[in-house]
């Protein structure tokens, strides 16, 4: 086993109780707060297809594209500058580790963020902070930019600043994944016809399940519903014995048989407010005695 698994950064699950149908519970303000999903699981008991509005929803989430060896700095260009300001972009590096390699991300709210190594923030030149990602020694830092500040319209002071610095100290390139609102009105084109780009639907996938082992969600405590569902996810059995070698889960106690249920998955560079569309149809179809997890 590694030997700085024990030294992983601290992680919080919070879980709240409240009520799906009331459109005020705190489900919609935390999917604003995830800015990158790649994927989104429902689970829908009792049914053995997906309605037609919910799949209308789930086969219109925005497209994506993957830009290959985009240089960083032309994120600070001023045709892509609309854009950011109207907050409708969202960009993220691909194929990167946080905690190894060089990450950049473009925020709807206008900022960039790159975590970078020790040697290639020096040579950046523009102050950030350490990294929650440290271990021993403090090896990685974060640059957090506002692009929306007074001094970061080109021409700036900071856009100057930075721009030498991605561009001639740095020279960063990076895969990288992008997106916007469409309804937006801004367009990525100028940028993508700089550049080797392909264009990318999130994926929908169903699953057909028969004789599934469900908790009772009344008496169900939130950790064992969350473990639940991820086991059903995965298609890791719930009926192993708890002292299996291979796999001790065990369906939550009270537990009953559903005869037939739809597990369905949307993978892709998804944004909120699809995630908002997709909760707003679940919230119509549970008004209507429908039950989705």
């Amino acid at each position: 086993m590694c030997s700085d698994l024990d030294r992983t950064p601290r992680t919080l699950l919070v879980c709240d109780r409240s009520s799906f149908l009331d459109e005020k519970n705190r489900v919609s303000p935390q999917v604003e707060k995830l800015h990158f999903n790649h994927k989104v699981s429902v689970l829908l008991p009792g049914c053995s297809f997906t309605p037609s509005k919910l799949d209308l929803v789930m086969n219109t989430f925005s497209s994506f594209y993957l830009i290959k060896k985009l240089p960083v700095h032309e994120l600070l260009d001023p045709g892509l500058q609309g854009a950011i300001n109207q907050g409708v972009v969202y960009g993220l590096s691909f194929g990167t580790r946080i905690d190894e390699d060089t990450c950049v991300a473009l925020m709807p709210k206008g900022h960039l963020v790159l975590s970078l190594d020790k040697d290639s923030y020096e040579r950046l030149g523009v102050e950030g902070k350490p990294s929650r990602f440290n271990h021993r020694t403090c090896s990685r830092f974060v640059v957090s930019v506002d692009l929306t500040d007074s001094s970061m319209a080109p021409g700036g002071r900071g856009h100057t600043r930075l721009l030498t610095g991605l561009r001639s100290h740095l020279q960063l390139q990076t895969d990288f994944l992008l997106s916007h609102h469409p309804e937006g009105g801004a367009s990525l084109q100028p940028l993508l016809s700089r550049y080797d780009w392909s264009k990318h639907e999130p994926e929908v996938s169903c699953r057909h399940l028969t004789d599934l082992t469900c908790p009772d969600f009344r008496s169900c405590d939130c950790h064992s519903l969350l473990e639940w569902f991820g086991a059903v996810e995965a298609d890791i059995s719930c009926e192993s014995s708890s002292s299996s070698f291979l796999s001790s889960f065990t369906c939550p106690q009270p537990n009953d048989v559903l005869s037939h249920a739809l597990s369905v998955s949307i993978c892709g560079l998804l944004l909120p407010h699809d995630v908002q569309r997709l909760i707003q149809e679940l919230r119509l179809a549970r008004s209507h005695k429908h039950t989705f997890t």
